[in-house]
């Protein structure tokens, strides 16, 4: 018996021992979770993973549907002004996608083939979303100003040319640092990484500058695109602010770099994705594929308006060829008429005097030249003729 209690307690240890290696290695959470090195999807102890996991994919779900809808109702969109707007509010769409998905990239542990997607694609995600909204800028500008916009391919291929330019960029610095000097790809200073992000900064200035100008044109209609583009230009701005302090600075003065440098580049990549879909891509969207406003009917009970030319224009409209005539000799018979009233009597060297306007006033009166033009007899009233109140 004492044989079988100590292969027991022996066993028993053993067990133990096994399952403290295991927790020690599958964090809190991950048992039926993915396994390493996307263990800070599923780690409950690493919440900040699990939070930008979710919002991460809350606005990829958004930003597809709202790229489907714009697709879709594409061929409703028939004016000219909005129609070239569309293309670079896509490529702002796949932008967002792609800063999006560029935050699972934080969520996997570090290696080299993470660190160089990293290093590529960051900058080039952030130009081609602010490379969107410097052409919208631009496009803006021309609409406030000209009241006209550029061609949508000009727009698109201004917005590739604008991203290519941080393509070259990174991968440049990736030649350098790694190919070159032979230095491994995640090995980089923080602030290294911040100036490697220098024309991104600057597209984003440019935006606000011609966001600003457009504000400044006449066109009153475009005035509220331009205020979303600049509310997203400043918000964008203290966003960048806030993380590359905290990024290169922050971290050394509370002592938590390396351990914070992840968390706070995946979430200011979630917060800069939310706040230009928010802000910029769906105002855009709704401005584009909302009905045109129709033509509001004259009103012709205003008495602002010219109501002569009114009524030529319906005259001339409504009124056969064969009878204009007979119009324009009332319009003169009309005309002699309050000569005549005015000077208090009209006389005439056949008829005699005419009765004043008490008596004259609703009561169609052809003149001479009238019945000699209708053959001699007295015509008819015309069916618009409703009389009038001379005083």
């Amino acid at each position: 018996m004492s044989l079988f209690h100590v292969v027991f307690l022996l066993l028993t240890g053993l067990d133990v021992s096994l399952s403290q290696d295991e927790k020690s290695t599958v964090p809190f959470g991950c048992r039926f979770g993915p396994p390493r090195p996307y263990t800070l999807l599923c780690d409950l102890d690493a919440v900040w993973g699990v939070v930008v996991e979710v919002v991460a994919a809350a606005g990829v779900f958004s930003a597809i549907l709202l790229l489907i809808a714009l697709l879709c109702r594409l061929h409703s969109v028939t004016e000219a002004p909005r129609r070239s707007g569309i293309g670079p509010i896509l490529l702002l769409l796949m932008g967002i996608i792609g800063l999006f998905g560029l935050s699972f990239a934080y969520l996997i542990e570090l290696n080299e083939s993470i660190c160089v997607v990293r290093r590529a694609l960051w900058g080039f995600f952030f130009s081609l979303c602010f490379a969107c909204m410097l052409t919208q800028g631009l496009r803006l500008r021309k609409l406030a100003c000209e009241s006209r916009s550029p061609g949508g391919c000009a727009l698109v291929g201004l917005v590739l040319g604008l991203t290519a330019v941080q393509g070259i960029i990174a991968a440049e610095w990736l030649f350098l640092t790694v190919l070159r000097e032979g230095n491994p790809a995640c090995e980089y200073q923080p602030l290294d990484f911040a100036l490697a992000c220098a024309y991104v900064v600057a597209l984003l200035l440019a935006a606000l500058v011609t966001a600003t100008l457009a504000l400044c044109g006449k066109a009153r209609q475009w005035h509220c695109n331009v205020v979303w583009l600049l509310v997203s230009c400043l918000l964008s701005i203290l966003l960048w602010v806030a993380w590359v302090g905290f990024y290169v600075y922050g971290n050394k003065v509370l002592e938590k770099s390396p351990d914070w440098d992840d968390p706070a580049l995946a979430v200011a990549l979630v917060a800069q994705g939310w706040l230009l879909l928010l802000c910029h891509a769906a105002p855009e969207a709704h401005a584009c594929l909302r009905s045109p406003t129709q033509p509001s009917a004259p009103d012709y009970f205003d008495t602002s308006q010219n109501s002569s030319h009114m009524r030529d224009a319906s005259l001339d409209e409504d009124i056969p060829l064969s009878h204009r005539q007979f119009v324009e000799s009332q319009g003169y018979a009309f005309d002699e008429n309050a000569a005549g009233l005015r000077s208090g009597n009209h006389h005439n060297g056949n008829t005699g005097a005419r009765p004043s306007a008490p008596f004259r006033s609703n009561v169609y009166q052809p003149t001479e030249m009238t019945m000699i033009l209708n053959g001699g007899a007295v015509p008819s009233a015309p069916p618009t003729y409703t009389g009038r109140q001379l005083w």
